[in-house]
Formats: C-alpha cells, sequence, structure tokens
C-alpha cells in the first residue's frame, strides 16, 4: 500500500494568493533591454497588473485555456474576420486575438489622455492653416514642399471650411513606449482610423469569456465615448428625415467587417458610394424607396476616392459632386476630405517646434524622433549614421520605387538597396524621412499554457463631441508574433488584443448594448438602399441558376451512368441545353457527354458554368453579407469550395454525380435558411423576387427543349426531373409521361411550387408588399408586366402551347427583371452572358 501523498505544499499554494501569483508568472522572461508592461526591471509584478494575473492564477491554465477558446467562439460565431490583401484570394481570416489584455494605470492613463487632447488640437489648428490661410507655410514653419508635396494636401478643399468648422472629428494616434519607460507616439491616424469597432469586439469576447473576472477588476467601460461620439453626429442632421451613415470602400476591404459593425452600434446606415447621389439641394440615398437625404458621412474611405469629378477620376468608390456639396454645406464629412494630411511622417519632424507657437506649450506626449530629408542639411547629417535610423517614406504608407515596405532600418540596406536609395534622394527626396530605431515595451501573451513577452504598439482613440476632445479608456493593440519585432502589421500575421484602463471610482454602468428589459420592440430594419436590393435580387438568381444547371448536369450524367447511349438524341439533347446556356463548349470535339459534364463542373472560362456561377453569388453575397445568418453564409461559400475542388482524372461519372449531389444539398440548405431565417421584409423579398424570375425562366426553357412532340423518346421524364415534379405526377396521373398533362403540371399549375404560374403568384405577392410606385392610381408598370402574366399563365391551354409563345412569356419575364432593375435597382448592371434566353 503506498504511503499517503503530502499535500501540504499544493495546499498552501492553494490557499496563498501570493504564492500562486507567483507560480503563475515564474516562467516569465522580459527581454534583456526592454521595458515590459507586466514585470519591471527587478523581476516584480507591477502593481496594476495584480489584480488581473491574481485573478488567472486563481482559475489554473486548464480553466484559462477554456475561457480564452469560449472568446474565439464568441469572435468565430460573430463572423468577425480581417482581409488579406496579398492573398490572391482576398481570404478571409480568423481574428488573431491574443486574450490577455494590456492593462494601463488609471494615473498613467490622465497623463496620456492630456497628451493625446493636445495634440488633436495642434493636428486641427495645422490642418485649419494648411487649407486656409497658410501662414504657417507663409512663415517658414513648415516647408511649402512638405505641403505641396503631400499627396494626402487636397487643392479642391484650400479655401473650404468644413460644414461644423472641424476638420477632425474622430481620430487616432499610435503609440509605443520605449526604453526609457515614456509613451512615444509612432503615427497619427486622420484620413479613416480603423480600429475602434474592432477593440468593441475584442471587449465583447473578453467580458462575456471571462465576466467575473472583467468586472472584478474595475475596467473603464468604452461605451460613453461612443455615446458621445454618436451624438455629436447625429446633431448635425437639421432635418428630421435624414440619415446619419458610414460611407465603406465595400466587402473587398481588408476592414469592412469594422465598417459593418460600427454602422450597427451607432445606428448609422452602411453605404457604399454608389448608394449616393450628390445633387443641387444637397446628397442622397439611393433606397428601393426613392431618394432619402444624408447630413453626415462617417468616411472609412480615403479623401482622394471620394469624388471622381473633382479628386481621382478613376474612383469607383466616391461620390460624383461630393466636393461641391462640402462647400455648399450641404454635408459634414467625418473626418473631412483632406485630413489625411496630418498623417504624413514627414509632419512628425515639425510637431516638437510648432506646438509652442501654436499652442503656447511643449508637447505633452512626444513622437518619435524624426528628420525630413526634404533639407540638405539634414540629408546629409543623416547619411554620415545612416546605419543608426530607419528610412521611412515621407507621406505614404509604402516606400515603392525602393521595394522597402514601410521602412528599413539602415544598417540592414545591401549595397544595391542602398544605391538605390541614394538614387532616390537625389531624384526626389521630400518623400523620405529618417527615424529613431524604436525597440517596442512587451506585453504577455498566452502561449503553450504560460504567458510569454511579445512587443507591441498601441493605437488610441479621440472623438470630438459637443464637451470638447474625449478620449477612448482602452485601445486597440497589435501585437508582434515574433519576440525581436520592430513593427507590427496584422497583414504579416501579427496579434490583436484589449486595453484595459484601471478605474479608481466606480466603473461606469453606461453602455451601448441596452438590457434585454430595456430592448424596445421593433419591427422594421429601416431603409433598404438599391445596391443591396440589388445584390439580393442577383444572389437569389444565381443561386437558383446554378441548382438549374446542376440539375441538367445531373440527368445528362444519369442517362450516361445508367447505360443508356451516349450519343443518342436525348442525351445531345442535354447536352445541347448545357452548351447553349454558354456552361460548356459548343466545339464538337469536346462534345461528348462527359466532357461537357466536367465542362461544366469545372471550367471557369463558361459564364454559364458553375465556378462561375457560384463564384457571382459569393460576390454577390459578400457585399451584402451581414444580412444574411452566419449559416446562409457558409452555405454560399461552401458550394464555392466544392465546386472548386478537383475532380480526378479520366470520364468519373460517379464522382461527378457524388459532386453534383452535394452541391443540389448545400442550394437547397440555402434556400431552406433564406425561407425559415431572414426576416421576410424587403430585403428578403428580392432575394425572392430573383429566385423566382430565374426558376420561371428556366422551367419555360426546359419546356421548350424537352416538352415539344418532336423531343426524343424520354424527353418528358427529363422534364419532370429537372422540374423536380416525378412524385407529383405519378401520383396524380399512375401512368407514364404524356404531353399535356405534363406541360400543364410544369408551366401552369398554380399548386406545383416548381411550376411557372406559382412563380407568377409569388411575384406578384412581392411585388404587391414594396414600396408604393403606382401612377395616377394605376398599377405601377412592374407589376402590370406581372399582373398581364400571371393573367396569360392562367389562361393558357397545355394541350395547344407553342413554342412561340413559351418564348414570349421567357420575354415578358426578361421585361420585367428590368422593369424591376429600372423601378428599384437604378444601377443594377450585371452581365448576363449566356443566359440570354436562347437555346
Amino acid at each position: 500500500m503506498a504511503p499517503p501523498r503530502d499535500n501540504t505544499a499544493a495546499d498552501t499554494t492553494a490557499q496563498d494568493p501570493e504564492a500562486s501569483l507567483a507560480q503563475f508568472v515564474a516562467g516569465y522572461r522580459p527581454l534583456p533591454g526592454v521595458v515590459d508592461e507586466m514585470m519591471d526591471a527587478g523581476g516584480a509584478v507591477r502593481a496594476h497588473w495584480r489584480p488581473l494575473l491574481s485573478q488567472f492564477a486563481a482559475l489554473g491554465a486548464e480553466e484559462i485555456s477554456r475561457r480564452f477558446a469560449a472568446a474565439d467562439r464568441y469572435l468565430h460565431d460573430s463572423g468577425v474576420f480581417y482581409r488579406v490583401y496579398e492573398d490572391p484570394a482576398g481570404a478571409e481570416r480568423p481574428w488573431p486575438l491574443s486574450h490577455v489584455p494590456l492593462i494601463i494605470d488609471p494615473t498613467e492613463w490622465k497623463a496620456l489622455e492630456e497628451g493625446l487632447i493636445q495634440r488633436a488640437g495642434l493636428l486641427e489648428a495645422v490642418l485649419a492653416d494648411s487649407y486656409g490661410a497658410g501662414d504657417l507655410t507663409r512663415d517658414g514653419r513648415l516647408p511649402a514642399a512638405l505641403v505641396a508635396g503631400n499627396p494626402e494636401f487636397l487643392r479642391p478643399l484650400v479655401g473650404v471650411e468644413p460644414p461644423g468648422g472641424s476638420h477632425l472629428r474622430f481620430y487616432a494616434v499610435d503609440v509605443g513606449r520605449g526604453p526609457d519607460g515614456r509613451w512615444w507616439v509612432l503615427g497619427d491616424r486622420a484620413q479613416a482610423p480603423s480600429g475602434a469597432g474592432y477593440a468593441i469586439e475584442n471587449r465583447l469576447a473578453l467580458s462575456r469569456a471571462m465576466p467575473d473576472v472583467y468586472s472584478k477588476t474595475r475596467v473603464e467601460r468604452v461605451a460613453p465615448f461612443f455615446q458621445a461620439f454618436q451624438a455629436e453626429l447625429f446633431e448635425y442632421n437639421r432635418q428630421d428625415d435624414a440619415r446619419v451613415c458610414l460611407l465603406t470602400p465595400g466587402p473587398l476591404n481588408e476592414t469592412y467587417f469594422e465598417h459593418a459593425f460600427l454602422a450597427r452600434y451607432l445606428g448609422l446606415l452602411l453605404v457604399e458610394g454608389e448608394d449616393l447621389i450628390a445633387r443641387d439641394d444637397g446628397v442622397f440615398i439611393r433606397t428601393i424607396s426613392g431618394l432619402r437625404r444624408t447630413e453626415v458621412l462617417l468616411r472609412r474611405i480615403d479623401a482622394d476616392f471620394a469624388d471622381p469629378l473633382e479628386l481621382n477620376a478613376a474612383s469607383r468608390l466616391g461620390v460624383a459632386g461630393l466636393v461641391q456639396a462640402v462647400r455648399d454645406g450641404k454635408v459634414v464629412i467625418a473626418n473631412a476630405l483632406g485630413a489625411g494630411f496630418v498623417e504624413a511622417r514627414a509632419l512628425l519632424a515639425f510637431l516638437p517646434a510648432l506646438a509652442p507657437h501654436v499652442l503656447g506649450e511643449e508637447l505633452k506626449l512626444p513622437n518619435v524622433a524624426t528628420w525630413w530629408l526634404g533639407r540638405d542639411d539634414v540629408r546629409k547629417d543623416i547619411l554620415k549614421r545612416l546605419n543608426e535610423v530607419v528610412i521611412a517614406p515621407a507621406f505614404g504608407a509604402q516606400m515603392t520605387d525602393l521595394r522597402l515596405g514601410t521602412g528599413v532600418l539602415g544598417a540592414r540596406l545591401t549595397d544595391d538597396e542602398r544605391a538605390i536609395l541614394m538614387q532616390a534622394l537625389d531624384d526626389r527626396r521630400i518623400d523620405y524621412v529618417a527615424q529613431e530605431a524604436v525597440t517596442l515595451s512587451t506585453t504577455p501573451v498566452w502561449r503553450d499554457g504560460r504567458l510569454q513577452p511579445r512587443p507591441f504598439t498601441l493605437r488610441l482613440f479621440l472623438a470630438r463631441t459637443r464637451d470638447g476632445w474625449q478620449v477612448m479608456p482602452g485601445g486597440f493593440v497589435r501585437i508582434a508574433e515574433n519576440a525581436d519585432a520592430r513593427a507590427v502589421s496584422l497583414q504579416r500575421g501579427d496579434l490583436t488584443a484589449d486595453a484595459w484602463v484601471l478605474t479608481e471610482g466606480p466603473v461606469s454602468t453606461v453602455t451601448m448594448l441596452p438590457a434585454p428589459e430595456q430592448v424596445t420592440i421593433q419591427r422594421m430594419t429601416g431603409m433598404l438602399p438599391s445596391r443591396a436590393a440589388d445584390n439580393l435580387f442577383w444572389v437569389g438568381r444565381y443561386m437558383e441558376r446554378a441548382e438549374s444547371t446542376l440539375r441538367v448536369t445531373r440527368a445528362l450524367l444519369g442517362r450516361v451512368a445508367d447505360g443508356s447511349d451516349a450519343t443518342g438524341p436525348l442525351v445531345s439533347s442535354i447536352a445541347s441545353l448545357l452548351q447553349g446556356w454558354s456552361a460548356a463548349t459548343l466545339d464538337p470535339a469536346f462534345s461528348p457527354p462527359n466532357l461537357v459534364a466536367r465542362s461544366v463542373l469545372m471550367n471557369p472560362d463558361f459564364p454559364g458554368a458553375l465556378p462561375r456561377l457560384a463564384g457571382a453569388a459569393r460576390n454577390a453575397a459578400s457585399v451584402i453579407r451581414e444580412r444574411f445568418s452566419p449559416d446562409a453564409w457558409r452555405a454560399v461559400a461552401d458550394l464555392v469550395s466544392l465546386i472548386g475542388t478537383p475532380l480526378p482524372n479520366g470520364q468519373s461519372e460517379s464522382a461527378m454525380i457524388e459532386r453534383v449531389e452535394a452541391a443540389l444539398r448545400i442550394t437547397a440548405s440555402f434556400s431552406g435558411l433564406a425561407q425559415e431565417n431572414m426576416t421576410q421584409l424587403a430585403g428578403w423579398r428580392f432575394l425572392e423576387l430573383g429566385r423566382r424570375i430565374e426558376r420561371a425562366l428556366n422551367t419555360c426553357r426546359f419546356v421548350r427543349t424537352f416538352g415539344d412532340k418532336a423531343s426524343p423518346g424520354g424527353s418528358l421524364d427529363v422534364l419532370l426531373e429537372l422540374a423536380d415534379s416525378q412524385l407529383t405526377y405519378r401520383q396524380r396521373y399512375v401512368m407514364i409521361a404524356a404531353l399535356a398533362p405534363v406541360i400543364d403540371l410544369v408551366m401552369f399549375d398554380p399548386s406545383n411550387p416548381r411550376s411557372v404560374a406559382f412563380q407568377l403568384d409569388r411575384i406578384e405577392a412581392h411585388l404587391a408588399a414594396l414600396p408604393n410606385r403606382e401612377v395616377a392610381g394605376r398599377l405601377s408598370p412592374v407589376r402590370q408586366i406581372a399582373a398581364t402574366l400571371a393573367t396569360r399563365l392562367r389562361t393558357a391551354d397545355a394541350a395547344s402551347i407553342a413554342a412561340s409563345e413559351i418564348v414570349g412569356i421567357e420575354t415578358e419575364l426578361m421585361k420585367l427583371s428590368e422593369t424591376i432593375a429600372s423601378t428599384y435597382l437604378t444601377h443594377s448592371e450585371r452581365l448576363q452572358s449566356g443566359w440570354s434566353g436562347a437555346s
């Protein structure tokens, strides 16, 4: 029998918080010569970190890992992602949360606040002078070449006072702690600062995964900051019916998720440039109900792209005439067009000297030492000590000429790169700066069941409110995965974390997320922009096209696999239908059924092939992704993934049939999710209109191909299969397929969910529920077309209908689609190559 274990040491550790804390951080080793946020130079845990770490120690490694996994699940279920530009497919990556927050002492935070507010005032003054009187340049305090050479200095805005009187309304600052223990400004973000929405999501993920830890740590809440900013934006609405909008470049932007999240969080309407139109009397939103006014835009597109008429003529992201609307005082833009001027690194070289002149005091929060190389004396001095400094672009984000990214340490330049730099400085020296090489402080991350130090930068946010500048108590932390990194970038696979500012007093209970008992009942979701309706309409059409193509391909493969004559007239008729739809080649040398089916399933060169259709559905859905449930979005993404998976070489009918069956299950799940999970308001109706019109068109084509008296033997069985009506027919007639009954079932039977008549019934109902576009008491043109078509179908005779009459129905269906576009979707420009109705 084994002697009893001595648990004294373990019990003592469990009961002694200090011993638990010491054991929890025992393996943590700050990097030599680098300031660490959690641990001081003597190896002791800093006082303001102890409450959090003591709670972690009490939880234990296993429970900590479970809590952190819960935070990751929350982010995944919420659909939080970011996009990697360098990825050729523009891949969406899971949000890289580092679960240990950065802890900031309240006394230190007050000093940071003061420095940030002072800096915001200085930059606002620089912007007002640069676009106004120009005294700083005239007096030689700001070089003219630095102003005129900055691509973000927008000449059309010179002399234009921004409506509302401020250039900056939402401003961000990147800071880092240097080896001396002081916070230093690394860069200013005034163009369209990102990260605030992600900071909220980081906070929500951690607070929901660790509610007890969060509440006991006494963390300042961020909701009052956003509440004040929201009130400021809405205050500039002068008319009751005007909407405040967030202007996004669209879903391909790396931070699009944040745009959609912030719009919901702040109660803004998310719009793209094509959603807006500028007129003499203001800026308006294109909606399915007509034009609706907007007087405030929270801008997340670069200013240069905001107006193709006066700024970048190649832009398709902006609004023609927006600059004139600003001149006329018709719209407040946050931040003002041209505010990105103060992001230039070159300006960092002059701000320390400008502060006493403009503000009458020294900078409270210094920026990293910077030297603009546009001055000869400075350039000569820097070249003597090139190995000690970082060479970086003075204005833009990248040094494209040198192919060196955002900056490079002079000591790391190769001989060839050094020669290129010397030539670049001779050609255009104003485009470069030298900066002090910064060694970032470290903060802990959770790796392999323990804490490890990693370098980080902290982005802090300020908003102009009616009470002056406010600083968000917290921030967006970016952490380098590499322990010796000098720069941090999510594009290179680094991490993010939340920043917790501790409070000495009571914690605010203000929240932008209402408590369950305070949520106001709503049954409407607000106005629907025409662009969103347009994309919903085409998601419906593309998914229905994909389903029809899959059904035809399955019919083709099924008749080849069961031993039917692969060169027989019926198989040739099915293959010809796919070829006529531009789903496969018309070249006789490549028209054997197996090759036709393989082409339909795999070849993206054909507009009617499944890779193109699935990709088009995903592209349209991605633009309005926030309107789909996660499951519906995954169904579209799964279809693209499945179709993109290579098939085995050879004829492999069985593999192709399995692929078709799997894809059909996905399209069926999408249809079911759309029916059961989408709120049945205007957006859902446009999705349904697209599906119903496409299904009616395809059924007409099936009838013309397989419902003719001259069609090959077995054609009626194919028609019933494609219309998914075999069971109904057998139950109703209990006999072999006969022409008139089959055509009646798939064309004119209003009780058959696959019939053309059923689609028209649903189309009429959806159009009747949309915003009224009647003229002088008459049905609107779009409803007139639908009503005429429905009547035509109700009075048709299945036994005598001719192919020309069916073509006429198809023509009217396409006219209906075009009229819906012109009535509600004012900028629908979809290519329909291969789907003109001819087959």
